[in-house]
Protein backbone atom coordinates (compact mmCIF):
# COMPACT_ATOMS: atom_id res chain seq x y z
CA UNK A 1 0.00 0.00 0.00
CA UNK A 2 1.37 3.39 -1.01
CA UNK A 3 1.76 6.35 1.33
CA UNK A 4 2.98 9.83 0.44
CA UNK A 5 5.00 12.46 2.32
CA UNK A 6 3.76 16.01 2.94
CA UNK A 7 6.52 18.62 3.30
CA UNK A 8 6.61 22.41 3.56
CA UNK A 9 8.66 24.04 0.83
CA UNK A 10 10.40 26.70 2.93
CA UNK A 11 11.87 29.67 1.10
CA UNK A 12 10.05 28.92 -2.15
CA UNK A 13 7.59 31.49 -3.52
CA UNK A 14 5.94 29.62 -6.40
CA UNK A 15 5.99 26.45 -8.46
CA UNK A 16 8.20 28.22 -11.00
CA UNK A 17 10.67 29.14 -8.23
CA UNK A 18 10.76 25.49 -7.08
CA UNK A 19 11.39 24.32 -10.66
CA UNK A 20 14.27 26.82 -10.94
CA UNK A 21 15.84 25.71 -7.65
CA UNK A 22 15.40 22.00 -8.41
CA UNK A 23 16.93 22.32 -11.89
CA UNK A 24 19.97 24.03 -10.39
CA UNK A 25 20.33 21.17 -7.88
CA UNK A 26 19.97 18.19 -10.21
CA UNK A 27 22.30 15.24 -9.69
CA UNK A 28 22.80 12.02 -11.65
CA UNK A 29 22.63 8.37 -10.67
CA UNK A 30 25.44 6.08 -11.92
CA UNK A 31 23.24 5.08 -14.88
CA UNK A 32 22.85 8.76 -15.89
CA UNK A 33 19.30 9.20 -14.57
CA UNK A 34 18.81 12.71 -13.14
CA UNK A 35 17.46 13.07 -9.60
CA UNK A 36 16.86 15.62 -6.85
CA UNK A 37 17.12 14.99 -3.15
CA UNK A 38 16.00 16.39 0.16
CA UNK A 39 17.62 15.50 3.48
CA UNK A 40 15.47 15.09 6.58
CA UNK A 41 16.28 14.27 10.16
CA UNK A 42 14.43 10.95 10.30
CA UNK A 43 13.84 8.02 7.97
CA UNK A 44 10.15 7.17 7.55
CA UNK A 45 9.09 4.19 9.65
CA UNK A 46 6.75 3.34 6.76
CA UNK A 47 9.60 3.35 4.22
CA UNK A 48 8.32 0.35 2.25
CA UNK A 49 4.98 2.09 1.70
CA UNK A 50 6.72 5.34 0.69
CA UNK A 51 8.87 3.45 -1.82
CA UNK A 52 5.77 1.72 -3.24
CA UNK A 53 4.95 4.65 -5.55
CA UNK A 54 4.95 7.45 -2.97
CA UNK A 55 5.63 11.12 -3.68
CA UNK A 56 6.61 14.20 -1.73
CA UNK A 57 3.74 16.67 -1.92
CA UNK A 58 5.22 20.14 -1.56
CA UNK A 59 3.31 22.82 0.36
CA UNK A 60 4.09 26.23 -1.16
CA UNK A 61 2.69 29.35 0.54
CA UNK A 62 0.15 27.32 2.52
CA UNK A 63 -1.11 25.15 -0.36
CA UNK A 64 -0.13 21.77 -1.76
CA UNK A 65 0.69 22.67 -5.36
CA UNK A 66 3.17 20.13 -6.73
CA UNK A 67 4.61 16.68 -6.07
CA UNK A 68 7.78 14.71 -6.85
CA UNK A 69 7.92 10.91 -7.00
CA UNK A 70 10.22 9.34 -4.41
CA UNK A 71 12.60 6.84 -5.99
CA UNK A 72 14.79 6.03 -2.99
CA UNK A 73 15.63 6.57 0.67
CA UNK A 74 19.28 6.57 1.67
CA UNK A 75 21.12 7.11 4.95
CA UNK A 76 23.51 10.05 4.87
CA UNK A 77 26.23 10.93 7.41
CA UNK A 78 26.26 14.55 8.58
CA UNK A 79 28.07 16.48 11.30
CA UNK A 80 25.05 15.90 13.54
CA UNK A 81 24.54 12.18 12.86
CA UNK A 82 22.82 9.96 10.34
CA UNK A 83 19.91 11.52 8.45
CA UNK A 84 17.67 10.38 5.61
CA UNK A 85 18.04 11.42 1.98
CA UNK A 86 14.80 11.37 -0.01
CA UNK A 87 15.91 10.66 -3.59
CA UNK A 88 13.30 12.04 -6.01
CA UNK A 89 12.50 12.04 -9.69
CA UNK A 90 13.27 15.45 -11.26
CA UNK A 91 9.78 15.66 -12.78
CA UNK A 92 7.57 18.05 -10.81
CA UNK A 93 3.88 17.26 -11.25
CA UNK A 94 1.42 20.09 -10.64
CA UNK A 95 -1.53 19.19 -8.45
CA UNK A 96 -4.86 20.74 -7.63
CA UNK A 97 -4.33 23.39 -4.98
CA UNK A 98 -5.17 22.18 -1.47
CA UNK A 99 -4.74 24.32 1.68
CA UNK A 100 -2.47 23.04 4.47
CA UNK A 101 -1.49 24.47 7.83
CA UNK A 102 2.19 24.86 8.71
CA UNK A 103 3.92 21.99 10.50
CA UNK A 104 7.47 21.01 11.33
CA UNK A 105 9.23 18.20 9.53
CA UNK A 106 7.13 16.01 7.26
CA UNK A 107 3.86 14.16 7.62
CA UNK A 108 2.44 11.06 6.00
CA UNK A 109 -0.27 11.73 3.42
CA UNK A 110 -2.79 9.02 2.63
CA UNK A 111 -3.40 8.65 -1.12
CA UNK A 112 -7.14 9.25 -0.62
CA UNK A 113 -6.32 12.68 0.88
CA UNK A 114 -3.80 13.68 -1.80
CA UNK A 115 -4.83 16.28 -4.38
CA UNK A 116 -5.29 15.13 -7.96
CA UNK A 117 -2.62 15.78 -10.58
CA UNK A 118 -3.20 18.48 -13.18
CA UNK A 119 -2.37 17.43 -16.75
CA UNK A 120 0.62 19.18 -18.38
CA UNK A 121 -0.46 22.52 -19.79
CA UNK A 122 -3.85 22.34 -18.08
CA UNK A 123 -4.85 24.70 -15.30
CA UNK A 124 -6.95 24.07 -12.25
CA UNK A 125 -8.80 27.29 -13.04
CA UNK A 126 -9.03 29.81 -15.83
CA UNK A 127 -7.43 32.68 -13.89
CA UNK A 128 -3.89 33.94 -14.52
CA UNK A 129 -1.35 32.28 -12.16
CA UNK A 130 -0.51 35.52 -10.27
CA UNK A 131 -4.21 36.24 -9.64
CA UNK A 132 -4.82 32.63 -8.58
CA UNK A 133 -1.90 32.87 -6.15
CA UNK A 134 -3.23 36.11 -4.64
CA UNK A 135 -6.66 34.55 -4.16
CA UNK A 136 -5.05 31.44 -2.58
CA UNK A 137 -3.02 33.69 -0.26
CA UNK A 138 -6.30 35.29 0.86
CA UNK A 139 -7.88 31.87 1.31
CA UNK A 140 -10.48 32.58 -1.38
CA UNK A 141 -9.46 29.85 -3.82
Amino acid sequence: MTVHILKLCVGIDSIEHLIEVRQARSHFLPDGTPYNYHITRARPKRAEEVLDGGSIYWVIKGFIQVRQRIIGLEPVETDTGVKCKFVMDTNLVRTESQPRRPHQGWRYLDPKDAPKDIADGARSDSLPEDMSQKLRDLGLL
